[in-house]
């Protein structure tokens, strides 16, 4: 176990999980799992009402991350101004591909995501399983840009949707 991939990482820090998205690391602590001693990071997820434990060890692993920087959500914020692209490929394949996008806990990926699933008062309706794609990168994406720029998820909603809405017109 190596000092530096302990120390990157803090109670009280906001982090990425990839599964699960915005989380804040509530303590570090060791447990004896199976005879052997664990040094675990204890994160909790508000929203979700779950509190999840990592060994130190794997955080990196797992792709646990920091916060994205403010260039990176700028650089979010452009892809969702792209224009959609939607292969043509079977909705389960794409599916798959939007849910792996998803869990990735990379925030570009998410951004493309509810680039390609957004849709405008006047085209098709989606598909349950395509709104619930779109709700879920749509929620950690607000998430995320909310925690980097100090915590107000209802002022991210709008300034995503913003984005979205003036790509529409």
């Amino acid at each position: 176990m190596t000092k530096s991939k302990k120390l990157e990482f803090r109670p009280n820090d906001y982090i990425v999980y990839p599964a699960h998205g915005v989380g804040q690391i509530v303590s570090i602590e060791e447990q004896e799992v199976a005879g052997y001693k664990l040094e675990l990071f204890v994160i909790t997820f508000e929203k979700d009402k779950m509190t999840l434990r990592v060994p130190t060890h794997k955080a990196i692993d797992i792709g646990m991350r920091s916060l994205s920087s403010p260039d990176v959500i700028d650089q979010a914020m452009k892809t969702l101004k792209g224009k959609a692209k939607v292969k043509r490929a079977m909705w389960s394949r794409r599916a798959q591909e939007y849910e792996q996008k998803i869990n990735s806990g990379d925030l570009i990926s998410i951004a493309e995501v509810v680039r390609d699933l957004h849709r405008t008062d006047d085209q098709r309706e989606q598909s349950y399983s395509e709104r619930q794609l779109y709700e879920a990168a749509l929620e950690r994406l607000t998430r995320e840009v909310a925690a980097v720029s100090g915590g107000d998820e209802l002022l991210a909603a709008k300034q995503v949707d913003e984005v979205l809405t003036s790509r529409a017109a």
